[in-house]
């Protein structure tokens, strides 16, 4: 069977869990549950803390796993990412007090809390940056107002939390992170069952991404409504009963359907109508 690592708890956990659902995976009913084996689609799901998931992967006791990026980098292992999955994103900055320090120059020398010593670690090192990292368990804004350190390195969403601690951004992003599938590195790249899996998951991904298109056109306006819906490859166009009108079924963005639907309207197309896609294979 094909050994998986999924995130037990976090921001990771649901977001992962729901897209092998939609991938065809069974996964678990109980937050209890460490292990389950899904016998018609010859996986083993292990439910690990999302810390520990790059680990157990590079140690080739698991074949693959869900994490996040930013994990990945933190631990240091030796695995890899292979499919980003578009949820988890995450951007990850320094921070001080206002008119202490604009660009990652001013970091020399200065001490920096973190929760993600390695990723902050290895973004100095690659810059030549001479400076302290002292790895702190959450709760890092305080570093600074209690003397700890100068700087703090940390997720930034709104950045809410860091004007209310009196902070402000400054410098390049550390880095932007997502939630991506793992390897570990230098394993094989042709297993049958990994590919297989990956093509689920970006099957999702498509399927998340588009929306099916049904409307009826004008045979005169076709060729102007087919350049609105190109499709993949191409539309399916199929004669009406009605003689000069077609019906055109097409994959489109799902992110631009409405203003499609409104220049297919305004072309004269008519019973436009969308409807989700829940899996795919391109």
């Amino acid at each position: 069977m094909l050994r998986i690592a999924i995130p037990n708890k976090g921001s990771l956990s649901g977001p992962a869990s729901a897209m092998l659902h939609e991938a065809g995976y069974q996964q678990r009913k109980e937050s209890k549950e460490l292990v389950l084996v899904d016998p018609a689609n010859e996986v083993e799901f292990f439910y690990l803390r999302p810390k520990d998931i790059a680990i157990y992967v590079s140690a080739g006791r698991l074949d693959i796993g869900i994490t996040g990026e930013d994990l990945l980098v933190d631990s240091g292992a030796g695995a890899e990412p292979i499919l980003p999955l578009g949820f988890a994103r995450s951007t990850f900055r320094f921070a001080a007090k206002p008119g202490t320090a604009t660009s990652v120059e001013d970091l020399a020398g200065r001490t920096i809390a973190t929760s993600y010593e390695g990723i902050v670690a290895k973004f100095l090192a690659e810059r030549g940056i001479d400076a302290s990292v002292v790895h702190l368990d959450g709760a890092v804004e305080t570093a600074i107002e209690l003397g700890v350190a100068q700087v703090i390195a940390d997720v930034v969403e709104t950045g809410t939390s860091l004007r209310n601690a009196g902070l402000e951004v400054f410098g390049e992003p550390i880095m932007t992170s997502e939630a991506v599938v793992i390897r570990r590195t230098g394993a094989e790249t042709d297993d049958p069952k990994v590919q297989q899996f990956l093509r689920r998951l970006q099957g999702v991904l498509v399927a998340r991404s588009y929306v099916m298109m049904d409307y009826d056109c004008r045979v005169e306006h076709l060729e102007k409504a087919v350049a609105l819906t190109p499709g993949l490859e191409s539309p399916t166009v199929s004669p009406l009963h009605h003689e000069g009108w077609v019906a055109v079924r097409s994959m489109v963005a799902a992110k631009e359907a409405q203003r499609i639907m409104d220049d297919l309207y305004e072309l004269g197309a008519r019973a436009i109508l969308t409807t989700a896609i829940h899996a795919c294979r391109l």
